[in-house]
């Protein structure tokens, strides 16, 4: 049986990540989307947000996240993500796709990402 999901798809926040100086200072659009492996049937029941990831809050948190610190590579950008996300204890696991569109190609390109997916050493049954 396949888990239950949320996405949020298209997260698009400006940051200062990459090898090259000119990215670090000016910056530029890197666009997020974040799966979450979860049970939804106990906010299902109870019809509560505090039963289940509130997904304005993990936007919040993973734009925060991609406002900060630099890195060099959108790999360990991604890596921070999904340490974000799993951050809830009821997320068994969650895939994120960084997508950095102004990355310093010098040909046409219409896409430049990254996906990880990282599973949580926990059983999913609740914050540890």
């Amino acid at each position: 049986m396949k888990p239950d999901r949320i996405y949020l798809r298209g997260l698009t926040v400006k940051g200062h990540h990459g090898v090259f100086d000119f990215e670090r200072r000016e910056g530029q659009d890197f666009v997020i989307d974040a799966e979450l492996e979860l049970d939804l049937g106990p906010a299902a029941a109870s019809d509560e947000v505090t039963d289940t990831v509130h997904y304005g809050e993990l936007a919040e948190s993973l734009a925060a996240v991609v406002a900060g610190e630099p890195v060099n590579l959108i790999e360990t950008l991604a890596q921070r993500l999904a340490d974000v996300c799993l951050a809830d204890g009821r997320v068994r696991a969650a895939t994120v796709t960084v997508h950095k569109p102004q990355a310093p190609i010098p040909l046409q390109f219409s896409d430049v990402a990254v996906i990880i997916r990282r599973e949580s050493d926990r059983d999913g049954r609740g914050p540890s």
